[in-house]
């Protein structure tokens, strides 16, 4: 447009305005003819004025050049004077003091009409206009609350005065979201439904209501009821939010499925699709979709992230080195992106660049002012990660350290750390300061169950098993959330070989109302019990059906393989299922000696040999590797070796928990030791009687 064309239409926008105002009723322009009454000049120049400030206001939006803003004000003003009772003159000027930033003045103003006419709704919108604009530039906290309260007086008005103005509605609820008041929130929302039942910026905000009160189901309800016959993809994709809320992850994919084939341009539907498969654990189809996102959001880190994450899951590490590479070019600094890279290198075995990258990550968030929100949250996640992966790497003294720290930052934090203590000090076979360390926290908190749970579980493993039993039994409440008490009353008794006590707290789980997968632990610690007593059958038809659920669970496919391997019977099962626990926790130590105990078994001692080394490298304090390798050296006839990693065994079972020594290993591995030490005197007695 010219500027010819720009000012005939700012001159026909004049016209405009002089039209509505000598179409106004009269009594908004001036009071009716009496000696007060404005005569004909002063209402023509009042008319002039109004048309010429009108004319100003569009060339300032055409523009932005603050002197017309002025030239209108003062023509709007000039207008006013010659007329004071007008309301049209009235709310222009004070729309006008709003559009230049005069906001004390398009205030004062409209609320100099509204006392002449509380009614008015045009004023009732821009002051609520107003008050919005200012919630973002308010910088005190008693500011805010403030001016949230003066909006909703003036929506909730407008509310009243104008039922149709769904648009105001919709920020009065806004509003009463944002001062917790969902209950009226949700009456709003729900009064604009009646009405206009189809109205989606409406179901869009009470479904994110409903989601946020953890009304779910509520939810769920209300957008099949509107997308089975209307289906928008916006509402599809907040179906998917709900159906993931309620733990419907099948539903949630059809739902983000079909609001992609909707709106495939739109990158949030995808977003939604790709974590609902993630969280499925259909790991190929979710990184189709995160590299579809990556060819439209090239610079998006989260994608790569994700895309890295996958790569993880499958095991294919290097590529998810390379996209966790991506990510942080796109968004260096990123927690979540260092996090992850943490989590990489200790998938990698690398631990000691995991430790170093969480390590930088805690320095940079300590050097954030305590005013960030995140801080807090930021370091105690931190705090725990680098603490447990200390604890892994057997450095004991330096994951306490950690988990204190994350005890200083707060009483939620100082409950979770303290457990954690409790377990580093009982994985460093100190048991004495473990359940120290547990009566101080039960003195602090005696009514957290957690807290109540952790110690009970030690003082299982220190043979304290009544005493452990009745803390466990007191936390039973008669419902299906008994599932959990009942296990660890379960794992009490057969670390105190109380088989059978064992057996039946089990079953008692077992029998309780839900979902199959949710026995797995069960049904895991069943085939545990069983195993133990040499009932091998019965162990086997537990495991099993673990694996029927949940074919990945490694620790099943590691103790049943590891099982039927120390057993010497279908070895090549044993391996396979071992191989399948590996494949999921490439570098478990546990895992590796199973594997290397069947390659002994098998004969195969060369493999055997080198899976035992990589198993005592990750854990050097296990007496069953040692004992492994010790039977393996002597196997290959190297005696010395194996006397050593007996010792080294025996070692360890003398250092063992009281729940963890098992008196007929200690005696084979002295037995075995004996004899290799007469083996070894009687050969230094033949070498001294040669010639």
């Amino acid at each position: 447009m010219n500027l010819r064309e720009i000012t005939l239409s700012i001159v026909l926008a004049g016209i405009s305005a002089a039209a509505a105002i000598a179409q106004a009723p009269q009594e908004q322009l001036s009071e009716p003819k009496s000696a007060s009454s404005l005569n004909d000049s002063a209402r023509a120049d009042a008319y002039y004025n109004f048309t010429m400030g009108h004319i100003y206001e569009q060339q300032y939006e055409a523009t932005s050049n603050a002197e017309y803003a002025t030239k209108a004000i003062e023509a709007y003003k000039k207008a006013y004077a010659l007329d004071p009772k007008s309301q049209v003159i009235g709310e222009r000027l004070a729309e006008m003091y709003w559009k230049a930033q005069r906001i004390h003045d398009a205030v004062a103003e409209a609320q100099e009409i509204l006392k002449r006419d509380p009614d008015n709704v045009q004023s009732r919108r821009l002051l609520g206009r107003i008050y919005l604009r200012s919630l973002g530039d308010v910088s005190s906290s008693n500011g805010q609350p403030e001016t949230v309260n003066r909006a909703i007086e003036q929506y909730r008005e407008i509310n009243r005065l104008d039922p149709s103005d769904t648009e105001s509605a919709l920020w009065l609820a806004r509003l009463y979201r944002l001062k917790n008041e969902h209950d009226k929130a949700e009456q709003v929302l729900r009064s604009i439904l009646k009405t206009d039942p189809e109205s989606e910026p409406t179901v869009e905000q009470l479904t994110q209501l409903l989601m946020d009160e953890g009304k779910s189901a509520e939810a769920v309800t209300l957008l099949e009821s509107i997308t089975a016959h209307s289906p928008s993809a916006v509402l599809l994709d907040l179906l998917g939010d709900a159906y993931t809320q309620t733990h419907e992850l099948a539903k949630a994919e059809a739902a983000y499925r079909q609001a992609v084939d909707l709106d495939p341009s739109e990158p949030s539907h995808q977003r939604g699709l790709g974590q609902t498969l993630l969280a499925e654990e259909k790991y190929s189809e979710a990184l189709k979709v995160y590299q579809k996102l990556s060819d439209v959001m090239p610079d998006d880190s989260d994608v790569y992230l994700r895309i890295a994450q996958i790569y993880r899951e499958l095991h294919q590490l290097d590529k998810a080195e390379e996209n966790l590479v991506k990510a942080r070019q796109y968004a260096p600094g990123s927690l979540e992106v260092m996090y992850n890279e943490a989590m990489l290198y200790q998938a990698q075995g690398r631990y000691e660049d995991a430790i170093r990258v969480l390590s930088d990550a805690v320095t940079g968030i300590k050097g954030q002012s305590p005013a960030v929100p995140s801080r807090r949250r930021s370091l105690a996640i931190l705090y725990q990660q680098l603490g447990q992966l200390y604890r892994d790497t057997q450095n004991y003294q330096a994951a306490i350290y950690t988990f204190e720290e994350l005890g200083h930052l707060g009483e939620e934090e100082d409950r979770r750390a303290r457990m954690l203590i409790m377990d580093t000090y009982r994985a460093a076979k100190d048991l004495s300061k473990a359940l120290q360390t547990g009566k101080e926290a039960l003195a602090k908190y005696p009514a957290d169950p957690s807290i109540r749970t952790s110690h009970a579980l030690l003082l299982g493993e220190n043979g304290q098993t009544d005493d452990a039993v009745k803390m466990l039994r007191a936390q039973l409440h008669g419902d299906t959330s008994d599932r959990e008490a009942y296990l660890n009353i379960a794992q009490v008794y057969e670390r105190g070989r109380h088989y059978k006590e064992a057996e039946e707290a089990a079953h008692a789980a077992e029998v309780l109302p839900g979902q199959p997968r949710e026995n797995e632990m069960v049904w895991f610690l069943l085939g545990a019990i069983y195993e133990r007593q040499k009932f091998f059958d019965k162990a086997e038809e537990q495991f099993k059906k673990v694996l029927a659920v949940n074919p990945k669970n490694a620790p099943v496919l590691n103790y049943y393989g590891y099982m039927l391997g120390d057993l010497g019977i279908r070895l090549d099962e044993a391996e396979a299922l071992v191989q399948q626990a590996l494949k999921e926790d490439p570098y478990n130590g546990a895992y590796l000696d199973s594997l290397g105990w069947i390659y002994f078994k098998e004969n195969k001692l060369g493999a055997s040999e080198s899976t035992l080394r990589k198993a005592v490298e990750r854990e050097r304090h296990d007496a069953t590797i040692h004992s492994h390798l010790g039977d393996l050296y002597a196997k290959l006839g190297r005696g010395d070796l194996a006397a050593a990693e007996w010792e080294k065994s025996l070692v360890e079972w003398r250092r063992s928990l009281p729940a963890d020594l098992e008196a007929d290993k200690v005696a084979e591995l002295e037995k075995k030791l004996s004899q290799s030490k007469h083996r070894v005197a009687q050969k230094s007695t033949t070498s001294v009687a040669k010639p």
